[in-house]
């Protein structure tokens, strides 16, 4: 069995279809093909049920698959682990960031690490801070930047703190409270909010500072994306709380200072089990915050 076997099996199961997994590895599909047979007759079992129109990994694929990524991903690290004994990094560093980053300029931070190590390939995913610490604990992801509520560091991972905010009232600038300078939290509680999925690190600071002060809310609408919750305070449907480096200057909003409102803190989440030299060439290059 061939190493480069296990990336062609890989490929389709991602793909979903032979064609585009022998783009993506720059063979004929014939040639996938071939080898994926050759694969199949080598070990006595069907890897993937394939129709005219429909491609997936059967149970057996789906039990294979998991080894030869973890095989595919231990043949990777001993080729950085050996480039990195001599002063080169290589290999691939995989970055998860939160939609609402503020203490890091992603893409001056990544074009900044790919001028000093160009041989280091580069997966940048968005998603949750949960998920991403998940990934990290399960090796599936090197670096993260988190966001999370003021209830202590994320577990599981090694973490350092990037930046502490307090979140701002987003009001149109047409509701009652825009141009104000100060507000109380129970000055909201009245509002209907929009904020993001209930049990998600964002929503979860905002819900815990209402709690805390024995308030409740109503959150009418559910996001995944500050554009769209912005888009929809700007409309004057809702309010919101959110981190103020994350609103633009935009004369349909209005931010307003909460007392008690609550705190984001963005932290940098690692690996703290034998991180890869790329892993730890990222962390290098990140200032810590004066």
């Amino acid at each position: 069995m061939e190493l480069q076997q296990m990336r062609y099996v890989v490929a389709v199961a991602e793909e979903r279809s032979f064609t585009r997994a022998a783009e993506r590895c720059f063979v004929v599909q014939s040639a996938l093909s071939h080898q994926i047979k050759a694969l199949e007759h080598e070990l006595g079992v069907t890897l993937f049920a394939r129709s005219s129109r429909r491609v997936e990994p059967t149970p057996a694929g789906r039990a294979f698959l998991l080894q030869a990524r973890a095989s595919l991903e231990a043949a990777e690290r001993a080729v950085a682990d050996s480039a990195a004994a001599i002063g080169r990094i290589s290999g691939t560093l995989t970055l998860g960031v939160i939609p609402t980053v503020t203490a890091l300029d992603i893409a001056a931070t990544l074009g900044a690490f790919h001028r000093a190590h160009p041989e280091v390939r580069i997966a940048l995913r968005g998603g949750g801070s949960d998920t991403f610490v998940s990934a990290i604990a399960d090796g599936r992801m090197d670096v993260a930047v988190l966001g999370l509520p003021d209830t202590g560091p994320p577990q599981g991972v090694a973490s350092r703190v990037l930046a502490r905010q307090r979140h701002v009232a987003v009001v149109s600038s047409h509701h009652r409270l825009a141009g104000r300078k100060r507000i109380e939290l129970a000055d909201l509680a009245g509002e209907a909010f929009v904020d993001f999925a209930q049990g998600t690190p964002g929503r979860t600071q905002s819900d815990l500072a209402f709690r805390a002060a024995g308030l409740r809310r109503e959150v009418a609408f559910e996001a995944m994306s500050t554009e769209l919750i912005l888009d929809l305070v700007r409309e004057d449907l809702v309010v919101t709380l959110l981190p103020p480096a994350v609103v633009p200057e935009d004369p349909g909003l209005s931010t307003v200072t909460v007392a008690g409102g609550p705190t984001r803190i963005e932290y940098l989440a690692w690996s703290g089990f034998n991180p890869s030299p790329a892993a730890l060439a990222f962390l290098g290059g990140i200032q810590p915050p004066k």
